[in-house]
């Protein structure tokens, strides 16, 4: 279980490939309870920054901890769940919904010993929480791109991790397939489920998010929450105009012109 301190703490955490720096000099926390929207423009280093504290890309300096454990020596790794950037699955794959999001359990069992009841409960509750379980029993290759992408979050949510890392998850599907990942990523965050969201989309997740960091060139140049981000756009637009330009994808405004509505709203089954 999740203690008292952060679930992720960075220190001047620097991240990148072989010697070159991507991400430098950057302290973060993140928070049990926390949606966390990660934004910048592209190239600004977030998805390196989400793979060094997940150890995909080296950490080249700084401290890094997960659940109060550096980094190099954190092994609970079904803690945390991460929903990679892609745009769908391989329409080569030859496997049931229920079959991917199963490889979410494997993780906690030995290979050799078969699913439990428990299991498949677990599994069965990730393809609800995503909103497919009338697709329980379908090929992933026959699902829209937004459907695909459920699957993934549900095989995420399988290993029931205490911090859910998605990167881009709202990339590359349409209004409609953006608003139902937004609904269930609004059920799951009225459960209390830590989210760690990189993102274009910021539009289809106003309501969900709880806290906006920003980065550019590498290095954090915001961190707060969505009214303050508000102000914050704002004073960059009638400055230099050049900053974060998260554009709605209905509206074309630019986010952060009003402030975001972070209250509750209706949500769709």
């Amino acid at each position: 279980m999740t203690g008292p301190g952060p679930l992720v703490r960075l220190h001047g955490a620097s991240f990148g490939y072989s010697d070159l720096p991507v991400v430098s000099g950057v302290d973060l926390e993140l928070h049990s309870g926390e949606v966390v929207a990660l934004l910048g423009p592209n190239g600004s280093g977030k998805s390196t920054l989400v793979r060094g504290i997940l150890g995909l890309s080296a950490q080249q300096g700084g401290e890094v901890e997960l659940f109060g454990t550096p980094r190099e020596r954190f092994t609970e790794h079904t803690r945390i769940g991460y929903v990679p950037q892609r745009h769908s699955l391989s329409s080569s794959v030859r496997a049931t919904v229920t079959e991917i999001v199963e490889v979410g359990r494997l993780p906690h069992r030995p290979w050799w010993r078969p699913a439990s009841r428990a299991d498949r409960a677990i599994v069965s509750e990730a393809i609800a929480d995503v909103g497919l379980t009338d697709r329980a029993a379908a090929e992933v290759a026959a699902l829209s791109g937004g459907q695909q992408r459920r699957v993934l979050i549900a095989r995420a949510l399988a290993g029931r991790p205490e911090l859910l890392v998605m990167d881009e998850p709202t990339a590359g599907v349409d209004s409609a397939n953006q608003e139902a990942l937004a609904d269930v990523l609004h059920r799951l965050a009225d459960r209390g489920t830590s989210m760690l969201i990189v993102t274009h989309e910021l539009a289809a997740l106003e309501a969900v998010v709880s806290r906006i960091v920003c980065l550019d060139s590498g290095h954090v140049d915001f961190d707060g929450d969505p009214a303050a981000y508000a102000a914050h756009v704002g004073g960059h637009s009638a400055g230099s105009g050049h900053h974060h330009d998260e554009r709605s994808p209905r509206s074309g405004h630019v986010l952060g012109a009003a402030p975001l509505d972070p209250g509750p709203r209706e949500v769709s089954s």
